[in-house]
């Protein structure tokens, strides 16, 4: 088998915690907020403290994935790297770390995933001939 290493040009972005993904994804989603913002974008039944999610949110900013700013006695928070970035970036990684730098067995344990649908596969399928393969 031939080993195909993954690059792409963009920074390795820093790896999140569940917890500081899931308020990223939030943040992404609504584009920028304070910490009451992303509390009421977050599901019903997921409780998190204003402290928290504060404190967590001070932490991404810490480590240069979030800006903030001052605006009256809140902090607005801003998103300084994409979704799209932070998972391609986050996927070349876990290629690297879990799969020996050999995107083809990703893609082989993906396609052994007993929950792909016909829907699924047939959209990989059509992916890959966009991409001329």
């Amino acid at each position: 088998m031939v080993k195909k290493t993954l690059s792409h040009n963009c920074q390795d972005a820093k790896l999140l915690t569940k917890v500081e993904l899931e308020l990223m994804k939030h943040l992404w989603e609504i584009g920028e907020g304070t910490v009451k913002d992303v509390i009421a974008a977050l599901p019903d039944d997921r409780k998190l403290a204003y402290t928290s999610v504060s404190t967590m949110l001070r932490i991404l900013e810490q480590k240069g994935v979030l800006h903030s700013r001052k605006q009256g006695r809140a902090h607005i928070y801003t998103p300084q790297i994409e979704r799209e970035h932070y998972e391609t970036s986050s996927l070349i990684n876990y290629v690297k770390t879990v799969f020996d730098d050999t995107p083809a067995m990703l893609v082989k344990r993906l396609l052994d995933i007993d929950s792909l649908s016909t829907d699924d596969i047939e959209e990989i399928k059509k992916l890959l001939r966009q991409k001329g393969l």
